[in-house]
């Protein structure tokens, strides 16, 4: 279980992460959401004890990260891949860390095995790994403890599809033998497919979260005007609520009859009016982080 409450950060005046709260639980693949910038790196290393809130905590298998007593065997975390020593083998590292937690060496084999490494990989050296190899070392570490909850930053990139798609059934089986994964991507189409539930951040705040059936599920109508401003300002003097969309309209939380009333009563051209949906998370995401140009400050 991974729980998040109220979580902020500041560096100086720009507000990385306002006010972020949400959970993440046993059985579950959690996809954690949004552009460059908003804030999800700094919320998974805020979970994990790496950067220190200002406001807010989160806890993790029910105690924060920095109490635990030997992470490794409860959590397993994947921020950065290239953050292995690069002079070092692939069976060193691993080798390494199982002395550190005390488990058999036996382990390190089976998690060679279990991410794809052979032999011949096993005894490169890191820095001589392509990216897709170091992700993959990067979740034996990850999962050599056998921990019960993954937290993973971007764990496929550098994957080919086939990497990708082995990807999906590792953490598929994780979170159905009872584990708890939270997963932040850029693959939307990948975390579509794998993830139970989404948590959608933009500009360092949540955006949308819930079940996926849910979020993804038809919702609103779209509408778009040939004076965009004037629309905004109709859909607020009718009192609806509104999101604008990457293509300059808004997805308003309401029926067409009464979206298509008040624009005929103020005069405006409409230049489109449909239910929203259909477009899968992509669409969902797009619609919802329309706007939030924030630039990535911290990874």
């Amino acid at each position: 279980m991974i729980t998040v409450e109220h979580l902020s950060k500041r560096y100086g005046a720009h507000p990385a992460v306002s006010d972020v709260s949400f959970s993440c639980e046993p059985g579950t693949v959690t996809g954690f959401l949004g552009p460059n910038g908003a804030g999800k790196s700094t919320t998974m290393r805020m979970i994990t004890g790496l950067t220190p809130p200002t406001a807010g905590h989160a806890t993790v298998d029910g105690v924060p990260f920095n109490k635990l007593g030997n992470p490794g065997r409860r959590v397993g975390v994947l921020l950065d891949a290239s953050a292995q020593h690069s002079g070092r083998t692939g069976r060193e590292v691993l080798s390494l860390a199982a002395m550190t937690m005390g488990l058999e060496s036996k382990r390190v084999d089976e998690s060679l095995e279990r991410v794809g490494l052979n032999k011949v990989a096993a005894k490169r050296r890191v820095r001589a790994y392509s990216l897709g190899m170091r992700q993959r070392l990067g979740l034996a570490y990850a999962m050599l403890g056998d921990p019960k909850i993954l937290i993973l930053d971007e764990p496929a990139n550098g994957l080919d599809p086939e990497g990708i798609f082995w990807m999906r059934g590792l953490l598929r089986d994780f979170a159905d033998a009872g584990g708890t994964v939270l997963l932040s991507s850029h693959l939307l189409r990948e975390v579509e497919a794998v993830a139970d539930k989404l948590v959608v951040i933009g500009g360092g705040k949540i955006v949308a979260q819930g079940d996926k059936s849910e979020l993804l599920a038809a919702s609103g109508v779209v509408v778009r005007a040939l004076d965009p401003a004037a629309l905004e300002m109709v859909l607020r003097r009718a009192g609806l609520s509104s999101t604008p969309s990457s293509d300059g309209g808004a997805v308003v939380q309401s029926d067409a009859e009464t979206i298509g009333r008040a624009a005929a009563d103020a005069g405006l051209v409409l230049l489109e009016l449909r239910p929203a949906g259909g477009g899968g998370l992509e669409q969902m995401f797009l619609t919802l982080t329309a706007g939030d140009s924030v630039k990535e400050a911290v990874k």
